[in-house]
């Protein structure tokens, strides 16, 4: 009997124990605020500064081709010499051809003569007309190759087309040069210019006659310091490259300092004109496959998705060309699970104020 009393009564005690936990309160989920650190668009006036490698080269290369066979019988001048515009820096055996335009003057005489004979004969009507035409004939003729040959003549004797100096001297005195033979190259050094590549998104803001720093490492080497050199922009090409997205400048040294040479490695640094510009943290900007985009915050602190598009990096921070206007509240931390219209918190709102010096990390390549 006392088994049969003692299972009811712990079945009674179980019962009553499942009563008070369901009489229990049950704790309720509380959603916790979505952190977010953001910062504030600003509009921020500066100039770009960015440094292009590039090669000094001469204003202006002459190669000099003679445009006649013949023998060198003068080749005066050797690399580093200076030389005139006009000076005569080859000549050519030109015998041959002199005693060739000497026979066309003899027959250009002949034709004068025997016309001047016609034309009597003529008016005396003692022959026709048309022999007079066959002598007119003739001496157009004889006229002509005599023109021919004393051009031909003057390319036996070759001129430097500028004032500069021998860079190059490909042949000697005696030897046969054959038509089109490169003989010598003169340079003007005078001026010295290079050509680098620029952003399209820089190259409007730049103009004629803006002056850039160059520095040429040959002419510091072994000393420990870099001197800046002053040159301008003196030519801005019209045409930009389509895969690059980018333009030619080119970039003259005058006058060009001592140890200065064509061929030389040289950096260029260019600095814009002031610009206000709107700048944002790179880390803020989100990609997808359709476009670039923020995340941003409005007055009820709900997010908003806005499409912007870029322009240059400057330093950590990127420029907005479209999308922003100033002033909005962009999201630089806490992406993970934001989407449009959630409700955020911000944490933090960093000092966005820099002052350093800004530097240019072109979007393209």
């Amino acid at each position: 009997m006392k088994q049969i009393l003692f299972f009811p009564a712990l079945l009674l005690v179980a019962i009553t124990l499942a009563g008070c936990e369901r009489d229990k309160p049950t704790p309720v989920a509380q959603n916790k605020p979505h952190l977010v650190e953001v910062v504030t668009a600003e509009l921020k006036d500066i100039s770009v500064s960015r440094e292009r490698n590039g090669t000094l080269r001469a204003l202006q290369e002459i190669q000099i081709f003679n445009q006649e066979e013949g023998q060198i019988t003068e080749l005066p001048y050797f690399e580093d010499d200076r030389v005139e515009k006009s000076q005569v820096v080859a000549r050519l055996d030109d015998r041959l051809l002199r005693s060739q335009l000497k026979r066309a003057q003899a027959l250009t005489r002949k034709a004068e003569t025997d016309l001047a004979q016609i034309k009597d004969l003529v008016a005396r009507k003692l022959t026709t007309k048309t022999e007079l035409t066959r002598i007119e004939t003739e001496l157009a003729v004889a006229r002509a190759e005599q023109e021919s040959l004393q051009t031909r003549l003057s390319y036996f004797v070759i001129r430097s087309p500028i004032t500069g100096v021998v860079t190059q001297r490909n042949s000697e005195p005696g030897n046969i040069a054959e038509r089109y033979s490169h003989l010598m190259t003169i340079a003007d050094q005078q001026t010295l210019i290079t050509e680098v590549q620029l952003s399209e998104l820089l190259l409007n803001s730049l103009e004629l006659g803006d002056e850039v720093s160059i520095q040429i490492d040959a002419l510091h080497a072994g000393k420990g310091q870099h001197q800046s050199l002053t040159g301008k922009i003196s030519r801005i090409y019209p045409d930009i490259n389509p895969m690059t997205r980018t333009g030619t400048l080119e970039i003259a040294l005058s006058p060009v300092p001592t140890g200065a040479r064509a061929g030389q490695f040289v950096r260029v640094t260019l600095t814009s004109q002031q610009a206000e510009r709107l700048l944002i943290p790179f880390i803020a900007l989100r990609r997808s496959v359709e476009e670039e985009y923020v995340f941003t915050v409005d007055a009820n602190s709900q997010v908003q998705i806005t499409p912007v598009s870029t322009g240059l990096e400057i330093g950590d921070q990127v420029e907005i060309l479209t999308g922003l206007e100033g002033g909005e509240v962009v999201v630089i931390r806490g992406f993970t699970n934001l989407r449009e219209n959630k409700k955020v918190k911000i944490v933090t709102a960093p000092d966005s104020e820099d002052s350093s010096p800004p530097r240019v990390i072109e979007n393209t390549p």
